[in-house]
């Protein structure tokens, strides 16, 4: 049941007026290499390469800025956490603040802003950047724009379509421990309950909101996996029939109100997993990309024939997926046609995966690449004659 959670006037007051004194950022020396693709001649760019794992974000959050100056990462590096890459300079950002760093970021749709939670509190990083200096100087404003209840887990921050609200999902809250969604309300900070996920369908995060529809957003279940949620109900549904033994993962919002998602009827570990997209309004299911399975086949081989991330450029004409191999395969959508775009980007059965992803103007994909010993963030360039 939808519960909508009460502040006074004064701390409506505080939340509007909650913005600190700006302050800047470490910027650090650019540490990327350019190289093509010795199999698909793609020009491909490594933001980093320094020895420790840096991964990009996850496929459905904003990696790039709105400008596309600035593309956000993940790093475990020391003194790295939440960190950038200056498109146009190649220096590296860190974002920390005196309180500590931040977690579930996501760039916001419009601005030079950064949403990110920080403890258990949602905050609006407003960035100024200069590059006439060296080093390029980056300066942050921090807005607070709520403070969430105490949990155990918080997935990444989702804002919707109208760039009105957030979402966010919490595991651990109450003396049960129920999953809920919450809804932020951007402006004022006031938030609600959206749902609380119990037994039924089961909750597995990956909260984000359609890219089109500034009502729907979905999440994982447990089963069925595809959950949608109308703000206006707050009424879980899955538009989807997935079968008991049938591999449904890894969904993520594309254009005109659809969904991508990946798997087939064989299980694991030696699945089908295609690439298929689904109308959430209708139901209705189409493949773009086909993966394939045969009876006795082991699981690396069958792995580098199957699809396990999919995204969608935001133009609508190209769909993305990796595998377990860190092959990553470009599909046309009207056509269905594919076209390898580099491979090789990770060790089957080791290392984090791509987790592909697409930049703002449909004309990059951002992923993580084991190629040169260890995890690093890699841009590979979709070519113009395509």
């Amino acid at each position: 049941m939808t519960r909508f959670i009460r502040v006074s006037l004064l701390q409506l007051v505080l939340i509007l007026t909650a913005v600190a004194q700006p302050y800047s950022l470490t910027v650090l020396a650019p540490e990327h290499e350019r190289v093509t693709d010795p199999r698909t001649g793609i020009e491909l760019l490594y933001l980093t390469t320094d020895p420790a794992d840096d991964v990009n974000l996850y496929f459905h959050e904003r990696s790039w800025l709105a400008d596309g100056g600035l593309i956000l990462f993940s790093s475990r590096r020391e003194l790295g956490g939440l960190m950038g890459y200056l498109t146009s300079t190649g220096e590296l950002v860190r974002f920390h603040s005196e309180a500590g760093g931040f977690s579930g970021a996501t760039a916001a749709a419009e601005g030079m802003r950064i949403w990110a939670i920080l403890d258990n509190e949602v905050i609006e990083l407003n960035l100024a950047i200069d590059t006439s200096v060296s080093p390029s100087r980056v300066t942050i404003n921090e807005r607070l724009v709520c403070a969430l209840p105490k949990a155990n887990g918080y997935t990444a921050l989702s804002e919707s379509a109208d760039g009105k609200r957030l979402a966010v999902g919490l595991t651990g809250l109450g003396d049960r421990g129920d999953p809920a969604i919450f809804v932020i309300d951007i402006e004022t900070g006031v938030f609600r309950v959206l749902c609380r996920v119990g037994d039924k369908p089961g909750y597995g995060g990956h909260v984000q909101w359609s890219q089109t529809d500034p009502y729907t957003l979905s999440f994982a279940g447990q089963y069925p996996r595809l959950q949608f949620v109308d703000i206006r109900d707050g009424q879980p549904w899955s538009a989807y029939a997935q079968l008991e033994e049938e591999l449904v993962t890894h969904e993520s919002w594309w254009v005109d109100g659809q969904m991508l998602f990946t798997g087939g009827l064989h299980p694991e570990p030696t699945e089908d997993s295609h690439v298929k997209v689904i109308d959430a309004k209708t139901g209705q299911v189409r493949v773009i990309g086909i993966g394939a399975w045969w009876p006795g086949g082991e699981d690396e081989p069958i792995a580098k024939q199957n699809h396990w991330h999919a995204s969608g450029s935001p133009d609508g004409r190209w769909v993305a997926s990796d595998n377990w191999h860190g092959d990553i395969t470009l599909f046309e959508a009207d056509t269905t046609r594919s076209r390898e775009l580099t491979l090789g980007h990770r060790v089957y059965g080791s290392g984090a995966h791509p987790h592909v992803a697409w930049d703002r103007d449909s004309r990059q994909v951002i992923f993580t690449s084991h190629k040169r010993g260890d995890a690093n963030v890699c841009v590979a360039t979709i070519p113009e004659d395509w």
